[in-house]
């Protein structure tokens, strides 16, 4: 019986040290892919374009804030204009209704702060948000309030503050795909990893 029991818990540990790994894996790749965009320059550009669906983009020099999520996901295989149509198609009304839309729109829906954050709630880990930067790892999502009702959303990346004492977060808030400490400049509303595994 002993030995059944130490063997049941070696295969719980093993699973469990396979998937800490695996989610490390993975967020060290996204990681890297969002670094890898902030050697693209890009013109921050809010404006509504039609785009090809799935896969449909903005001109390579062109994005907010979620193009960098989007971009770095589809780095990754994921493409998330095409992942949050179709939910958004099966659960419209879990969605925030903020811009008076009937129905799902693939052209902007991906490109939505608040609309990202409902997916990886759904889709992926929604994680505490506290003021402790170690539970902020590389491939982690990070939303923020940045006041007078605009939301941000960023990539945490594997390279570290100059103090040491946080990651990095790659983002654009308007100076194009940029690197930033700005991990605690504002009010973190959303802390995920998508996906879940």
């Amino acid at each position: 019986m002993i030995k059944v029991l130490f063997l049941l818990i070696s295969i719980v540990i093993t699973h469990v040290t396979s998937f800490a790994q695996a989610n490390e894996k993975f967020g060290i790749s996204l990681s890297n892919a969002a670094v890898e965009l902030t050697k693209i320059r890009v013109v921050y550009d809010p404006k509504y374009y039609s785009l090809d669906y799935p896969n449909g983009d903005l001109p390579a020099n062109r994005g907010v804030c979620t193009d960098v999520i989007v971009r770095a996901y589809r780095a990754m295989g994921i493409d998330l204009q095409k992942e949050v149509h179709e939910d958004m198609s099966q659960n419209f009304h879990l969605y925030p209704n903020n811009w008076g839309l009937s129905k799902p729109d693939r052209n902007i829906d991906h490109r939505r702060v608040p609309n990202l954050m409902v997916y990886f709630a759904r889709y992926g880990e929604e994680l505490t948000i506290t003021n402790n930067p170690d539970n902020y790892l590389p491939g982690d999502i990070v939303a923020w309030d940045l006041g007078g009702g605009l939301t941000h959303i960023g990539i945490v990346i594997n390279k570290r503050s100059i103090d040491d004492k946080r990651y990095l977060i790659v983002h654009n808030i308007g100076n194009g795909q940029e690197i930033s400490d700005c991990l605690f400049s504002y009010r973190i509303i959303g802390h995920y990893r998508y996906p879940k595994k």
